[in-house]
């Protein structure tokens, strides 16, 4: 099942002998570290086992949101969406960002109260929210049959197309010097006297000061190959893409049964707003204690699947040489099939909720895999047991909107200098050092 249509980068041709930074995986974060890092004069490699922007972060639902996030993101999320006003000029090439509001619909008095003190979150950082009543949520939306008991609606939220935003992003990294390479597998890293010293590649060896792993789902086999403990696994979601239709809202909306959200095109990116698939894989078992808290409060919107992906990880080699191709070298996208079951539910649902819908066609279906942390919040962070490597993962489904000032948060890391916001709830030890793991249910 091929993935969404993603704007096309070519890859450099050679391989730098030297740089100042590598980072691996050539997605919204890692392309927003590249390009942060680039353009504070540093010698930047961006290294990608397979396309720039092909897997996760162009099969998102294209959501640029600070409502409903955990309150540990929001200040940085904060951060992310006065860069995304500027990215466009920033980077001189169409994003499709706009600020055009997000609703997230409330079934009853309970969710409505609860996101009601949710927007506590928001009042340091002066960002429009507001609670809409029934009728209210109506008037915004005619037409609308959802039975509603009112909605949360941030205005200042938006959306953005992620098959251009990483693309346009990883380019203006070159544009400033950066050295973009596709089909480039990074095997791993070298170090002397304990500390980062360059990375081997499929196509020979880089040497340099830091490391950035930016590798979404992969980055537990990666860290796990060089002895670095972090806690991750997989969440399937599956995404529709529809034609074009005349009507439907220009808000992003979110209710238990369905999410959608407008495109440039004039079609809709359409989802259930509630259920995902879980692949049972060994890591499942290794894992389990960690994310017990997780599954208890989500268990209702997680269906769990054990088939060929046990297998597939079973039979994974986590132990590789340098001079041998490595596990990413045989398969450069994560494509996942997406269910057909949980999709065609949402769009009855849709058609139900939203009667302009009722005779959309849908153009393209697909499903991408969401790598999640315990806590559900991410890691960027240094990795204290070896100096000059870094860990930017573990976004949870929450990466693409926060990307761009999760990178450079990670530039502010690497660098030294003062961080944008506080990383400290964002630091790896968190999962060693004995503080609580908490999961903070919201969205």
């Amino acid at each position: 099942m091929p993935g969404p249509y993603v704007v096309p980068v070519h890859g450099d041709a050679e391989l730098p002998k030297e740089c100042d930074v590598v980072v691996i995986g050539g997605g919204i974060v890692g392309s927003s570290t590249a390009l942060e890092l680039a353009e504070r004069g540093l010698r930047v490699a961006l290294c990608e086992k397979g396309g720039i922007g092909q897997e996760q972060s162009s099969r998102n639902w294209g959501w640029v949101r600070i409502s409903m996030r955990d309150p540990r993101e929001v200040p940085l999320m904060a951060e992310a969406l006065r860069i995304w006003d500027g990215l466009d000029a920033r980077t001189g090439r169409d994003t499709g960002f706009r600020r055009a509001g997000i609703v997230f619909a409330c079934a009853d008095e309970k969710e409505f109260d609860a996101n009601d003190r949710w927007r506590a979150n928001l009042e340091a950082h002066q960002i429009e929210t507001r609670m809409l009543t029934a009728s209210q949520f109506r008037d915004l939306l005619p037409g609308s049959r959802l039975a509603q008991a009112g909605a949360l609606y941030t205005p200042a939220d938006g959306r953005a197309e992620p098959q251009r935003a990483t693309p346009a992003i990883a380019e203006a990294a070159r544009d400033r010097g950066a050295a973009i390479l596709t089909e480039c597998a990074v095997r791993g890293i070298e170090t002397a006297g304990g500390a980062v010293s360059g990375v081997i590649t499929e196509r020979g060896s880089i040497a340099c000061k830091a490391v950035v792993l930016a590798g979404g789902a992969w980055s537990n086999l990666f860290s796990g190959r060089f002895g670095i403990d972090l806690p991750q696994l997989k969440v399937i979601n599956s995404v529709m893409r529809s034609e074009p239709i005349d009507g439907g809202p220009e808000q992003t909306i979110w209710s238990k049964d369905v999410a959608i959200r407008k495109r440039q095109d004039g079609g809709y990116t359409i989802a259930s707003g509630h259920d995902n698939i879980v692949d049972i894989v060994p890591a499942s078992f290794r894992y389990a204690k960690s994310f017990l808290p997780a599954l208890r409060a989500e268990w209702q919107s997680l269906s769990f699947r054990l088939g060929w992906r046990f297998l597939d990880e079973l039979r994974l080699s986590r132990t590789w040489s340098m001079d041998e191709a490595s596990p990413f070298e045989y398969n450069r996208v994560l494509d996942p099939a997406p269910s057909r079951r949980l999709a065609d539910k949402a769009l009855v649902d849709l058609k139900r909720d939203f009667p302009v819908f009722e005779n959309v066609r849908i153009a393209q279906r697909w499903a991408g895999c969401i790598d999640v942390t315990p806590d559900a919040v991410p890691v960027i962070s240094a990795v204290d047991s070896v100096p000059g490597f870094h860990i930017a993962t573990g976004f949870s489904g929450h990466g693409f909107g926060i990307g761009p000032a999760a990178g450079r948060l990670m530039a502010d890391i690497v660098t030294g200098g003062q961080p944008v916001v506080d990383p400290t709830a964002f630091r790896l030890s968190r999962f060693s050092d004995g503080s609580k793991i908490e999961l903070i249910t919201g969205f």
